[in-house]
């Protein structure tokens, strides 16, 4: 009898929320408080902090995030995104401001957040994306623990500030954000989210961006301006041609060693005969080209390198003879000559010049058919890479088919869901409305027994007053 009439007193549409039954605790205090503000109503116990309602006056820009966990007003101005026209809320016969936390923010940036399809709890809208409005609150110069993203779900106020990073230290301190989420699913009360994939990837993907954002920003309000992170080194093939001198002769000599000794690591033993066979040819070049060096023979010598992706393809060495005295140089040698300064001893007889040319030709024969062998496996090596790839583009092409049938299969698929949520639509939109009518009818009746059971009072007490005056 007394709820009641004060539905009675409602216009045609709107609602209308009336608190009862409340419980006391042990001080016989109920459980929400109606007197600290005449037009709020405050929760009592754990979730009401009066350092925060002391730190809400003195930074009134942070006053949402200090108070929305015990202020009803408070957390009901962020409830929604967007008011409808016409729309307002009413809260012990005040309105409500609506507020947005934008408006809170400084150095703001704008980021686009486009979800990945997924299997469980994901949009079926393949172009929905989620705008993120990241900044820094305008109290952060006083670097109060403040931080969290607003997440909306069409419309409607699910996460508030939530707080994805907690690093140790100051990091973080005083970056907001706003975001509507229409692609993730809500819990049923609208309190969370439902912990799915999608959910998962987002909070991830907020992280990174609190993360950057703050290591790029801080500085601008007080903090120490963050390290940079390391750039990536990005290494390119290239064609590098080297001409005979004393200077240009190290660089192919060390990128020889270092290929050598790149093959003949512990973790990559597992060698074809090819690349064996190409690896001890590198070796015994690496030989010959430091005797040379050692021998002071390898001055005039004309030498040419040229690499491409970490293979030797050619390499030629030269000698030119000026004087009739040569030096030695040690068996299997391949530069031969000297370098024409300073006079020969005088010990030296043709005798020995001629034993010497001799084992120099020996030398230049044999590595002459270490060359050509050389060039041949090379070749060999380039026909096996050249076979793998082929069949490697063939799997992938293989693949590319496949995936191209699957893809025709899930657009089918899509196509049957959609259908089939649209006739579901379809069904709750007219259950709704019978629903709707129902309730109206049933609303209808009840007016008029109420105003029939006044009526009939009234015509009882006026029964009542004519017999008593009889």
């Amino acid at each position: 009898d007394i709820v009641v009439p004060m539905f009675s007193s409602m216009p045609d549409q709107g609602t209308r929320i009336v608190i009862y039954n409340l419980w006391e605790d042990d001080r016989g205090e109920l459980e929400l408080d109606f007197d600290a503000d005449k037009y709020d109503i405050q929760v009592r116990g754990v979730n009401r902090d009066e350092k925060k309602i002391q730190m809400a006056k003195k930074f009134p820009n942070s006053r949402h995030f200090l108070t929305y966990r015990h202020s009803l007003r408070s957390y009901a101005s962020i409830l929604y995104l967007r008011l409808p026209m016409g729309f307002k809320m009413i809260l012990r016969g005040k309105d409500i401001e609506h507020h947005n936390i934008v408006n809170d923010m400084m150095l703001k940036q704008e980021i686009t957040y486009k979800p990945q399809s997924c299997g469980d709890g994901t949009s079926r809208d393949l172009n929905m994306v989620a705008v993120v409005t990241v900044g820094f609150v305008k109290d952060a110069k006083d670097h109060i623990d403040v931080q969290g993203f607003n997440v909306y779900h069409k419309n409607r106020l699910i996460k508030p500030f939530w707080r994805v990073w907690n690093p140790t230290g100051s990091e973080g301190r005083g970056v907001i954000g706003l975001l509507e989420a229409n692609f993730v699913e809500p819990a049923h009360d609208k309190q969370d989210f439902e912990r799915t994939t999608v959910l998962s990837r987002l909070e991830a993907r907020l992280i990174q961006m609190q993360r950057n954002y703050w290591r790029t920003e801080a500085h601008k309000i007080g903090y120490a301006p963050r390290v940079k992170e390391k750039l990536s080194d990005c290494t390119q093939d290239k064609e590098i041609l080297h001409e005979a001198s004393p200077k240009s002769m190290t660089t192919p000599v060390s990128k020889l060693q270092d290929s050598n000794r790149a093959w003949s690591s512990p973790g990559k033993s597992s060698l074809s005969p090819v690349e064996s066979t190409m690896v001890q040819n590198v070796r015994l070049i690496n030989d010959h080209i430091s005797c040379a060096r050692e021998n002071g023979s390898a001055q005039k010598s004309g030498m040419k390198l040229i690499s491409s992706r970490s293979r030797v393809h050619k390499q030629s060495y030269e000698s030119h003879e000026n004087d009739s005295n040569s030096d030695c140089v040690p068996n299997g040698g391949i530069l031969i000559g000297s370098s024409g300064h300073g006079p020969s001893p005088a010990s030296n007889d043709r005798s020995t010049t001629r034993s010497c040319s001799k084992e120099a030709g020996v030398a230049s024969n044999g590595n002459e058919q270490i060359l050509q062998n050389f060039d041949t496996f090379c070749f060999e090596q380039l026909k096996v890479e050249n076979r793998e790839l082929k069949e490697r583009l063939k799997e992938i092409e293989d693949a590319n088919i496949s995936l191209t049938d699957k893809l025709e299969e899930a657009e089918k698929k899509l196509k049957k869901a959609n259908k089939e949520q649209e006739a579901l639509i379809d069904i709750f939109s007219e259950e709704r409305s019978r629903r709707d009518e129902e309730e109206e009818n049933l609303r209808k009746k009840l007016k008029d027994a109420y105003i029939k059971k006044q009526e009939l009072l009234e015509k009882l007490g006026s029964n009542r007053n004519s017999e008593g005056k009889c």
